[in-house]
């Protein structure tokens, strides 16, 4: 029986936005950064587990602009407002447009490629645009020194520092706790 990619995938915080969940193809793990996205094979991963897999492929051209388009997001979500990485999103969005249909379920949207291969890439990018539209204050870099995921905060109060209380935020407790002891 052959494991679905999303079952296997390794990411420690997975479920965010697209836009973020792409971001989040790179991890810290023991100090060491890792990334899902060096091959063809880590692609198919991150494309099942956003439910891309049946509508893109997993090929090196998608791979290299889903790379591109990954690197435009980290640069917009590091520097947000900077002209630079605001224009290279731009040019990730320049790669697909939305097309309204009236469909047997009423009207609808539907994406369009010039080139497929930037699919995944601008898909992101969009949902990055829906990000900022909806609560741009919510989109976080988790508060850990050592962890350089993102998420989008969702909690009621719109407080949470962490990509996850039990991977980061407890980290940081046991930190502060044993920081604490020590002085004693």
């Amino acid at each position: 029986m052959t494991v679905p990619h999303a079952a296997r995938d390794p990411r420690p915080l997975v479920g965010e936005p697209i836009s973020l969940d792409l971001l989040n193809t790179r991890w810290m793990a023991d100090g060491v950064r890792q990334d899902l996205l060096t091959d063809t094979e880590g692609l198919a991963i991150w494309l099942a587990s956003n439910g891309l897999d049946g509508r893109f492929t997993a090929d090196p051209a998608t791979l290299r602009h889903t790379l591109a388009a990954r690197d435009a997001l980290a640069a917009l979500v590091d520097r947000p407002g900077d002209p630079a990485a605001t224009a290279r999103v731009d040019t990730v969005l320049d790669h697909g447009r939305i097309r309204a249909v009236l469909g047997t379920e009423g009207p609808g949207e539907r994406p369009e490629f010039a080139d497929p291969a930037w699919g995944p890439g601008w898909t992101a990018a969009r949902d990055y645009l829906d990000l900022l539209r909806t609560r741009p204050d919510r989109i976080r870099a988790c508060a850990h020194e050592a962890c350089i995921l993102h998420f989008f905060d969702t909690s009621r109060n719109g407080t949470r520092r962490w990509c996850s209380m039990t991977l980061c935020g407890n980290r940081a407790k046991a930190s502060r706790h044993y920081a604490r002891t020590k002085e004693r």
